[in-house]
């Protein structure tokens, strides 16, 4: 059974959001759907770090997907920060 729900919007996200589906070839309520649904998704794939054994799971994880598991030196930051404003690129 569907159901119809009334979502309240100004101007300006109404405009972003119907060129965003159209940009998908989709309706506005598919896009609004669609894009709920991500949310919920998203939601559920995050973990919670409410104690200590977590927090240090998470900091173990961040240094395997690292690979060395050691973060630069700050020396290091600066470099690889002033050859990227030498060569130009900008946040």
């Amino acid at each position: 059974m569907s159901v119809r729900v009334q979502v309240i919007l100004d101007e300006a996200e109404l405009s972003r959001f119907r060129s965003r589906a159209r940009k998908e070839s989709k309706s506005l309520s598919a896009w609004l759907r669609d894009a709920g649904r991500a949310q919920l998704a998203a939601d559920g794939q995050r973990r919670l770090l409410d104690d200590a054994s977590a927090l240090r799971e998470f900091f173990r994880a961040c240094d395997r997907r690292e690979g060395n598991g050691a973060e630069p030196d700050w020396d290091e930051h600066k470099a690889v920060l002033a050859g990227s404003y030498r060569s130009g690129a900008r946040p």
